[in-house]
């Protein structure tokens, strides 16, 4: 009798645990939920715990079944909630460190207004300190169709160093910035142009040609945050692309940013649980010559998968090697000039690192623009392909604009993907010039749909690109540049439902998420936006305008504005105190 009492009290507390773990910590009803399962499904309600979806719905049924009296409530009055964004290229981590320092033009309608945001900003900035503009806008996107002048600059900031750049092509440094740096005539970057007068002195006008080595050297001089500081600017620049709906990045490291230590300040923030994007991080090296010395390093170091969060799943996780394997592969975008040709030894240079990342199981993704480098990476992999396979590994192309259908096709054999950036609505223009209006989608990513191969999608932000996605999602279903030229034919643009799968379930392929992350269904990561406006039936000129109203990682409201902002975390003011963060934020929505 005994044993049955306590048997049923077992039973019934077994019972009492089920019941309570299926209540839900956070409930969305009153919503047009995407699931993203099928196109045009959508449900009214969904609820969440412990990071995971439980369950989509009915409000009515979902309300009844996972309701708590501990449970939040959303009433998302009738908006639209997609699965998080996800960014399949972006280099957030170097951002973060640099964010808080930097103007951005991002979204900024006339050169007008821009050029007023550098006066007062310089105003604000500190004696010492460079005023900079690093990316995120061309002339199209301005009323006046065109750049600044340098003796526009000059007049604006007279008594302050200024550093703009322009895509990857060209930078603009004021006379006081010359000054500080020490520029002159003998001063030289191989494979750039540093413009002179007609009396030998430097005007302020930087090319890239074969590299962009004065750019990116310039760049490193014009001084950096302290530790605190970049902490605090990556935490600021995390709640801003949160603002946009993204929760996940898959960050393609980049130049100048080093391992392991400038992926301290995002390893801070995700040790103390602040970090409010899913970061997959990939590892570039460095100095030419030594790649594959550190590579061999770096597998005996860490490991893919490695995850850093103190909170979450693939919160901050190592995922493999990437986007530039060796300095000789660099296959350079400036549609300023034409193609670059990479050197002979590219070949010799890339085989033993691909050997040693597929012997040692690290995905790897490779920065390439044209099919003709293209071609030649994919000789390396079919060689190293014969005595070591790849049997599985992940591994993508980033970008592939000019890539071919032939190379499609081997890509598709060994198992690849291919990571497309929006690099043409700021470059479209530029390459239309230099090359002529494309006859096709470039890249050509419908084609690459139908022959099964995995895509995500991406911006390449935000030294190129804004890292707004909304200007990306306008990009697949127009296949206009910002600037409104329309770049691909019109019957070979996305429709809304596939154009948003690339940004959720294609990014997640890129990290190996594809089974937790990119739909809205039981089991899933509890990843998600309530949107300002319908995606769904917004004309595609109203799609750039939408951003988020509140956005959800891991089941706990990282972002929240309009109806919402009550909800929104607090975050520090931005540091230092001049940063134009404060006055500006980042982009001029």
């Amino acid at each position: 009798m005994i044993f049955k009492r306590l048997l049923f009290l077992l039973c019934l507390a077994s019972v009492y645990v089920a019941s309570a773990q299926q209540k839900a910590d956070l409930i969305i009803y009153n919503a047009k939920i995407a699931t993203m399962v099928n196109a045009g499904e959508f449900k009214q309600a969904i609820a969440m715990q412990n990071g995971l979806i439980l369950a989509t719905g009915d409000s009515k049924s979902i309300l009844k079944t996972y309701k708590s009296a501990a449970t939040k409530l959303v009433d998302a009055g009738g908006k639209t909630v997609i699965p998080g964004l996800n960014d399949s290229h972006m280099h957030a981590i170097r951002e973060g460190l640099n964010f808080n320092m930097e103007l951005r033009w991002d979204g900024v309608k006339t050169l007008k207004r821009a050029m007023e945001m550098l006066k007062e900003q310089a105003a604000r900035t500190p004696p010492g300190a460079w005023v900079k503009v690093v990316g995120g806008w061309n002339e199209f996107q301005f009323e006046e169709k065109r750049q600044p002048t340098i003796d526009e600059i000059n007049a604006a900031v007279p008594d302050k160093p200024v550093f703009i750049t322009y895509l990857y092509g060209k930078a603009f440094v004021n006379q006081k910035g010359i000054e500080v740096l020490g520029y002159d005539k003998n001063t030289n970057y191989p494979g750039s142009l540093i413009e002179l007068d007609k009396d030998g002195k430097p005007t302020g006008l930087l090319y890239a040609k074969e590299t962009p080595m004065a750019i990116y050297r310039t760049l490193a001089l014009t001084g950096k945050l302290t530790p605190e500081e970049r902490i605090n600017s990556s935490e600021h620049f995390y709640r801003e692309i949160n603002s946009f709906g993204i929760t996940s990045v898959v960050d393609a490291a980049g130049g100048s940013q080093n391992y392991d230590a400038d992926y301290q300040a995002s390893l801070a923030l995700a040790k103390s649980g602040k970090l409010t994007v899913r970061t997959a991080y990939y590892l570039f090296a460095q100095q030419k010559g030594k790649e594959l010395t550190d590579y061999e390093k770096w597998v005996t170091q860490t490991h893919p998968n490695k995850n850093d969060h103190l909170l979450m799943a693939n919160g901050y996780a190592m995922e493999g090697a990437g986007e530039n394997l060796i300095a000789t592969g660099a296959d350079f975008e400036n549609f300023l000039e034409p193609r670059i040709v990479l050197p002979s030894e590219m070949e010799t240079d890339l085989e033993p690192i691909i050997r040693l990342l597929v012997k040692n199981r690290w995905p790897f993704r490779l920065h390439a623009t044209y099919g003709e480098s293209i071609d030649r990476m994919l000789n390396v992999f079919e060689k190293v392909n014969k005595d070591t396979p790849f049997n599985g590994l992940r591994w993508f192309f980033d970008h592939a604009e000019t890539i071919t259908d032939a190379e499609l096709a081997r890509v598709k054999a060994l198992g690849g993907g291919v990571a497309v950036q929006f690099r043409m609505y700021y470059q479209g223009e530029l390459y239309t010039k230099m090359y002529g209006q494309p006859k096709t989608q470039l890249p050509p990513i419908k084609k690459m749909l139908a022959m099964g191969i995995p895509v995500g999608m991406g911006t390449d932000a935000p030294r190129i690109s804004t890292y707004n996605p909304w200007m990306a999602l306008h990009w697949l279903l127009t296949g206009q540049t910002i600037g409104g030229l329309q770049f691909w034919p019109k019957e070979e643009v996305l429709d809304k439902f596939t154009a948003l799968q690339l940004y959720t379930s294609g990014s997640a392929w890129c990290s190996g998420e594809q089974d937790v992350k990119g739909k809205l269904v039981k089991g899933m990561y509890a990843d998600m936006a309530i949107l300002s406006d319908d995606y769904f039936t917004a004309v595609p000129d109203d799609v750039k305008k939408i951003t988020s109203v509140m956005t959800i990682v891991n089941g706990k409201v990282v972002y929240a504005a309009g109806p919402y902002a009550a909800q929104c975390p607090p975050i520090d003011e931005p540091i230092p105190a001049w940063s134009p963060v404060k006055c500006y934020g980042g982009y001029q929505k």
